[in-house]
């Protein structure tokens, strides 16, 4: 029997532990559940609506006399531009998961969570979904609960009081499944009635297209697609590029990609293979980028999501874009989106407004300040046909820049409060 003595007092040591830690407390916390649809139960919510107001605006796109705006996550807004001091809100287009648009041929691709829809914008204020290529974007969320379940959406909240163990720490915030994390302002003017324009992205966009390709970055790829036949986009393959991609600009037969660490060129001279050119590398901060000419315009600005200080305006010489090299920086306050036409260039710079500069002279932009708009909260600008598009947490502005010494303020739709 003295064989049993040990493990007897050994199981009676457990039990006595056990015991011992049988503790437990109430918390209150915020339960995250992770809430899911089919892709194609989604698609079938894109359609055409009445006009909605604006609410959380995000990217915008021009095209002919009619203004496309992003409202984030929910679809896109249709402006008649045909007169810039009289805008008027037409349809809004229902897309559930829309971040970023582009638009060839009159027809609109838009991002609809994981899908790359195609929309028939022959009259803009009643579009149709002509076609949508499945799985063609990654994920907006980033999850590590099960794919299966179809398309993470976002996450159901809930108030919660339980008992847990003495040793779970203070007030706790749970997700069943990883965080949701989404992928980064009148006066008449003879101005009205401009020509229909090309089509135009704003400088943060994530979607370009040149020629018969449709290129859409993410957080680390660059994504191709064959839009020769604008109505049926194909995928035409995908190559990582690195990480925290940002915005893409396409301009004289190659792609300006900006990232939090520096702007990478892309030549196509293969359309739908992008050969990478150079990496121009510039400290931690986010970073939109447009093109005029030999130079590339890139603006940094601190952020939650850039993780620095840097805000600055960097001219970069891309003459030669397997070597580009910067020919001057000048400091700004918090740069975001960025427009240039011909010598005059237009910056959002965060909380002090639109800012407009006279960029003749590259070495002295800083020193050549035009004007500003400071009362308004700028985002990101489009300028074509003398006529300035400003998106902004308070709405979407226009002005004459005709005489770019005396700009004037045309119009503004408000965002709704």
């Amino acid at each position: 029997m003295r064989k049993f003595i040990a493990p007897l007092i050994l199981l009676t040591i457990l039990a006595a532990s056990c015991k011992k830690d049988q503790c437990e407390q109430t918390q209150t916390y915020w339960k995250y559940t992770p809430r899911y649809r089919q892709i194609t139960d989604i698609i079938q919510d894109v359609k055409t609506t009445a006009p909605t107001p604006l609410k959380k605006t995000g990217k915008i796109f021009l095209t002919g006399h009619y203004i496309l705006v992003n409202e984030y996550m929910a679809g896109i807004h249709v402006i008649d531009n045909s007169n810039p001091s009289a805008p008027q809100n037409v349809a809004f287009i229902n897309i559930p998961g829309n971040i970023d648009m582009a638009v060839k041929d009159n027809i609109l691709y838009a991002d609809c969570y994981t899908a790359l829809v195609a929309l028939n914008i022959a009259n803009p204020a009643s579009p149709s979904v002509v076609n949508t290529v499945y799985d063609a974007l990654p994920p907006l969320y980033v999850s590590y609960a099960d794919g299966s379940s179809g398309v993470l959406t976002g996450y159901d909240s809930a108030r919660v009081t339980e008992k847990v163990g003495c040793n779970a720490g203070g007030p706790i915030m749970w997700m069943e499944g990883d965080m949701a994390k989404p992928m980064n302002n009148v006066a008449s003017s003879s101005t009205a009635n401009v020509p229909a324009s090309p089509n135009i992205a704003g400088s943060t966009s994530r979607f370009a297209i040149d020629r018969n390709a449709l290129y859409i970055v993410d957080q680390s790829s660059l994504r191709v697609f064959n839009v020769s036949n604008a109505a049926a986009p194909t995928a035409s393959g995908s190559s990582a590029i690195g990480w925290n991609i940002e915005t893409i600009f396409a301009y004289d037969s190659h792609l300006y990609i900006g990232t939090s660490t520096g702007m990478q060129i892309f030549n196509l001279n293969s359309p739908f293979s992008p050969q990478h050119d150079a990496t121009f590398s510039h400290a931690l901060s986010c970073d939109p980028v447009v093109v005029q000419g030999h130079y590339a315009y890139v603006t940094l600005h601190s952020g939650s999501t850039c993780n620095n200080s840097v805000n600055q305006l960097q001219v970069v010489d891309v003459t030669n874009t397997t070597s580009p090299t910067i020919v001057a920086t000048y400091e700004m306050h918090s740069p975001r989106g960025l427009s240039i036409d011909g010598a005059t260039l237009f910056i959002c710079d965060g909380d002090e407004g639109l800012k407009v500069f006279d960029a003749a002279d590259i070495n002295n932009i800083g020193s050549h300040q035009l004007g500003a708009f400071a009362s308004i909260q700028s985002q990101d600008v489009i300028a074509w046909n003398k006529i300035l598009l400003m998106i902004g947490s308070d709405g979407l502005y226009e002005y004459d820049y005709s005489d770019p010494q005396h700009v004037t303020a045309l119009s503004h739709i408000a965002v709704a409060k």
